[in-house]
């Protein structure tokens, strides 16, 4: 079996704070002292005893855990049945040998199986003949396949994070069972190749950051309370902070910049320097974190109070505005879209473990906030039942395979004084990282956009094959009836040149890049209220000869998108793709009649005023306009778009329906536009009745703007011009209307590079500083 997504509750160290903490700043981790040998010994035993309770949970019956218990025993003892312990390899489909590829996967069955052994009630649980298969079996690991002179071939991850945290979940659940003498053993690449989890090993000269740091000070944690090691232990605490380097690399360090690795001051959260990754790393360092708190809680070892509760603040600031129906919104998740076992509805699982576990030990008010959201977050997730687990191998809240911890703690927690939190409108721009989200109480929706600071896609490792236009302005909006629409197979049968709100040409894509930049900053938007709010980018192909500005104006009942100068001199044909959805069997309507195009039957439709798409929304044109409609039925396999070495896709066809509606701007356009409103989940009669009450200011390349049915003007300027009673300087985002009696301006820069812009409204000029705020929106009343 591939090993296809990152562990849950690895057991690690919690994300970001608010400041860079320094050496002299260290926390006040009380040291282990030399004269107090007893009380030393108890608190690595329960580090020890703590992380096995990560992969085995506390033992609270319950039909839920007897169900998972039982599915991970059909698999542990699959997994058992087929592994020999005599010679090697363990699996025939697993050979022995140098690299990368199969490692993790061996130590990843073996965990199933001891994990499984571990449980009481498991299938395999207490069996002395599976306990010596297991001691054989790490014994024959160690000896072929990882111990301390083994080379790094291949992904680096794999020897300093990936099979440590395998090697370590099995040896806490047997560690008592092993010779002192073959447990050390077993530590030993442990501890040569995560021996400073500051640094990368096979690269000196790379501070590890973020998730890969969280993971490493978990792991010498650990592997430290395993050996009896205090200096491993605060090496591992020390290295959440960075005391080592002065607190620049710390995991709780809020970065007060536009990109870059780590938690931003705005919420935003970046791996690999450009991408938003609140939707995987993110989450890898939280439920590190999480798990740290966990294991050192009650000891000497434990987090400081203040360090504890910047870990808690998190939850609702970087994460919980990305979460739909419990699972993770897909702009925020990078190359982790194209992975089978990782869908947002398997990484919103891994979050909800990651707070129940922190709200099971905070206290008070944030005890109560943390429980809320798990709450809601379980109790909306209703397509992937964070309780009910038919298949181990997909949607396991807690470690790869291991349903049970987070099923306990889940209903612990559930069982006690806990009120789902209710759901709050939002508009929110995290400028840091060019993300956005806007929840309203019927659907909620967020963009995919790209800059000079932030990259279109990422597609290493032979993931995110199909990513091409990921970052070219997708609007990706959430309904109620469709939870899992992102999730059920959507990635590999979507047409990839076609992602809804895109503006794309036909032809050849050109090659991936890895993380690829875009030639332009303007890539941001303003916020007005809770409800409403302006985005726009500048856009630019990946082979600069398609140009378009693109703006989207959000509201409570829809998103109008506007597109000015869309020009292209390639000479393959243009188009604009209102949508793309996948359907089941609902009826399109054009102005109220039914359309009559078959499966498979492209129709072209000429200036309609209004679209109805029934149990996903209406569409309002705003613009004359040549429409392209077309259901067809697509198929694909997970391996088309993902053919890593441990997280590659199953071969298996799926089949999709999906309802393309596209605007047609022709080969070779020039200054071409479109103008159209999205309103998911109206009705047929609101969307007819709602199609002459949107009112667009201005679309042209300099200023794109809107009418709100209460006056408020949200407009964006891609340089110096004027809207109505509006006038800039330059670049800006702009919002004017009244609140509570009197006119407010709302200003922000996309492009993030302006000293200041001058705003002229209402007679009256106005200077706005923007040094440094990273597209954050500045409120000035007039």
């Amino acid at each position: 079996m591939p090993v296809n997504r990152r562990t849950a509750l690895r057991g690690g160290a919690i994300a970001a704070a608010s400041v860079a903490l320094s050496a002299s700043a260290r926390p006040a981790f009380a040291a282990s002292a030399p004269g107090a040998p007893r009380e030393a010994a108890s608190a690595f035993a329960s580090i020890v005893k703590a992380y096995r309770e990560l992969q085995t949970g506390i033992n609270r019956p319950s039909p839920e855990r007897a169900e998972a218990l039982a599915n991970l025993g059909r698999v542990a003892k699959a997994y058992n049945a087929s592994m020999s312990v005599t010679e090697g390899p363990l699996w025939t489909d697993l050979p022995f040998g140098p690299g990368s590829d199969y490692t993790t996967s061996m130590y990843a069955r073996l965990r199933a199986i001891a994990v499984d052994w571990g449980t009481p009630g498991g299938t395999l649980s207490g069996d002395p003949v599976v306990l010596d298969r297991i001691k054989r079996a790490l014994d024959l690991l160690y000896t072929h396949q990882y111990n301390e002179n083994t080379a790094e071939l291949g992904n680096w991850y794999t020897y300093e994070i990936g099979i440590p945290y395998y090697l370590l979940h099995t040896l806490s659940v047997v560690a008592d069972k092993l010779d002192p003498a073959d447990l050390a053993r077993y530590l030993k690449p442990v501890l040569r190749f995560v021996g400073d989890p500051n640094r990368r090993t096979n690269n000196q000269g790379i501070v590890e950051t973020g998730a890969n740091r969280a993971d490493k000070s978990l792991i010498a944690i650990v592997s430290g309370a395993m050996l009896g090691d205090t200096g491993r232990i605060h090496k591992g605490l020390d290295a959440l902070v960075d005391v080592a380097g002065n607190g620049a690399a710390s995991v709780v360090a809020k970065l007060d910049k536009a990109a870059g690795d780590g938690f931003h001051t705005d919420g935003s959260f970046i791996q690999h320097d450009s991408i938003p990754y609140p939707g995987h790393y993110g989450i890898v360092l939280l439920t590190a974190l999480a798990g740290t708190i966990h294991v050192t809680q009650g000891t000497e070892f434990a987090l400081p109070e203040s360090l504890r509760q910047q870990i808690f603040a998190l939850v609702a600031d970087s994460f919980a505005p990305f979460v739909y129906a419990g699972a993770l919104m897909e702009p925020v998740r990078g190359r982790m879209l194209s992975r089978q076992g990782e869908t947002g509805h398997d990484i919103g699982h891994q979050l909800t473990v990651a707070v129940v576990l922190l709200a099971r030990s905070a206290t008070g008010a944030v005890k109560t906030d943390l429980g809320g959201l798990a709450a809601k977050w379980i109790k909306e997730g209703t397509y992937a039942p964070f309780l009910k687990i038919p298949d181990p191998e997909r949607f396991a809240p807690g470690p790869d395979l291991v349903a049970i911890p987070g099923i306990e703690f889940a209903q612990e927690l559930l069982a006690g004084p806990v009120r789902s939190a209710p759901i709050v409108a939002e508009h929110r721009i995290f400028g840091q990282q060019d993300r956005m989200v806007h929840v309203t109480e019927g659907w909620s929706a967020s963009l995919g956009v790209s800059s000079t600071r932030i990259s279109r896609y990422e597609s290493v490792n032979a993931m995110n094959l199909h990513g091409w236009y990921t970052g070219d302005g997708v609007l990706y909006t959430f309904l109620p009836n469709a939870k899992g629409h992102y999730t059920d197979a959507y990635w590999p049968t979507v047409d990839p040149l076609l992602l809804p709100g895109t503006t794309a040409k036909t032809g050849p894509t050109g090659p991936l890049g890895q993380v690829p930049l875009t030639k332009n900053a303007h890539t941001g938007g303003v916020r007005w209220d809770a409800r409403h709010g302006a985005y726009a980018l500048d856009f630019v192909s990946a082979d600069g000869t398609l140009t378009a500005k693109k703006s989207w104006f959000f509201t409570p009942s829809g998103v109008v998108c506007l597109g000015a100068g869309i020009t292209d001199a390639s000479g393959e044909r243009v188009r604009t793709v209102m949508e793309n959805r996948c359907v089941s069997s609902g009826a399109l309507l054009i102005e109220g009649r039914r359309s009559r195009a078959g499966l498979g039957e492209s129709s072209t439709v000429d200036n309609p005023r209004w679209l109805h798409l029934a149990d996903v929304g209406g569409y309002v044109l705003l613009d004359d306009a040549r429409l392209t409609t077309l259901r067809e039925d697509r198929t694909g396999t997970w391996r088309d778009v993902d053919t890593g070495a441990n997280t590659k896709g199953t071969t298996v066809p799926y089949t999709r329906r999906y309802q393309k509606l596209v605007i047609e701007h022709g080969v070779k356009p020039s200054e071409a536009r479109y103008a159209y409103v999205v309103l998911p989940g109206a009705s047929w009669v609101a969307t007819a009745a709602s199609a002459w009450s949107w009112r667009v200011r201005a679309n042209t390349t300099s200023v794109q703007a809107v009418r709100l049915w209460d006056n408020t003007l949200l407009a964006n300027f891609f340089g110096a011009g004027s809207v109505d009673e509006v006038t800039v300087s330059g670049p800006a985002a702009i919002a004017l209307g009244r609140k509570d009696g009197r006119w407010q301006l709302a200003v922000s820069d996309p492009t993030q590079l302006q000293e200041s812009v001058t705003v002229t409204v209402r007679r009256r000029k106005v200077v706005v500083p923007l040094k440094g705020t990273y597209g954050a929106t500045k409120v000035v009343p007039l």
